[in-house]
């Protein structure tokens, strides 16, 4: 079955040239020139994905983000951002977004880091997807992070990286072994990107004093339980 991308891009010729090179990996690809139609567009349909221009007509690219996330904190969203823009990419992934692409870029990239995503939600889980951090319970199916009958829906994003550190449980994660695993690379923007993941983890945590995400200055993380 062919996966849904919503594209909200203003620029005709990009948005012509994206959709058509989607269209051509086998993807279906609704386009919409402006915020509020994107908007329109994602409430009509289900979306695996969502390409967001930052830079949009009547509702901006994060605006647009922070309602698809009122609706969903699982689907992908991947922010096109202009040279340039580097502490608004940092907001973008406040809000809620996956990853970024900083124009211009290849085609080839944005359908690699596409497939990723599509392909991490696409497998089933082949023994039970839920785990307990202290008095936490993390399912890595759903996203959610639950304690005391209070649930907290995560990011993909968000999810990737506490599963990573729970599967390497009381381990220093080098920052760079964690952003090539879940970035594809290590440079210096996306490591303070993931610094921006770490803190909204850290205070999802912060409701069982025990569980916490060591921060190793300049070296990695480690995620612990306190007995």
């Amino acid at each position: 079955m062919k996966k849904n991308i919503l594209l909200v891009e203003d620029d005709e010729s990009l948005g012509f040239v994206i959709q058509d090179s989607l269209k051509n990996k086998g993807y279906h690809v609704s386009l919409s020139k402006d915020g509020e139609a994107g908007l329109k567009d994602y409430d009509s349909k289900t979306f695996d994905l969502c390409i967001l221009d930052v830079m949009l007509p009547k509702m901006d690219g994060f605006s647009l983000a922070e309602k698809i996330r009122q609706r969903s904190k699982v689907t992908p969203i991947i922010f096109l951002t202009a040279k340039g823009m580097q502490e608004d990419k940092l907001e973008g992934f406040k809000i809620g977004g996956d990853d970024y692409m900083t124009k211009p870029f290849s085609m080839e990239e944005l359908v690699y880091r596409i497939e990723v995503f599509l392909r991490r939600g696409g497998v089933p889980a082949k023994e039970s997807t839920v785990r307990q951090l202290g008095q936490f319970s993390f399912d890595t199916n759903s996203f959610s992070l639950s304690i005391n009958g209070q649930i907290q829906k995560l990011t993909r994003r968000e999810a990737e990286i506490l599963q990573f550190l729970s599967d390497r449980m009381d381990t220093l994660v080098k920052r760079e072994e964690l952003l090539i695993a879940l970035w594809g690379d290590d440079d210096y923007f996306k490591g303070r990107s993931l610094d921006v993941f770490i803190s909204k983890l850290r205070k999802y945590l912060k409701a069982d004093e025990n569980v916490d995400i060591e921060n190793y200055h300049g070296v990695g993380f480690k995620l612990v339980v306190k007995e």
